[in-house]
């Protein structure tokens, strides 16, 4: 998972934040991973991105999706 860690910063240009969810699948998983997409001051309002990658079996990076995007400080609602 760490290599894949390392591809998925390189193609967004920044490194994971924290791995909020992994899921397995038939072809290998799933995981949704918190990124930090772009630096604000006051701290919560950085823009945050959630990305859902999928790995093969042994854990390397086959794609990534945007599926959310937000201010730190936002509460989930409803969720």
């Amino acid at each position: 998972m760490r290599g894949a860690a390392a591809q998925l910063a390189e193609l967004l240009g920044t490194a994971p934040d924290s791995v909020t969810a992994v899921r397995p699948t038939p072809d290998g998983w799933t995981a949704d991973v918190e990124v930090v997409e772009l630096e604000r001051v006051p701290d919560t309002m950085t823009i945050m991105a959630t990305y859902r990658v999928t790995l093969d079996p042994e854990g390397r990076l086959l794609g990534y999706e945007r599926v959310r995007r937000y201010a730190r400080g936002q509460l989930d609602r409803g969720r």
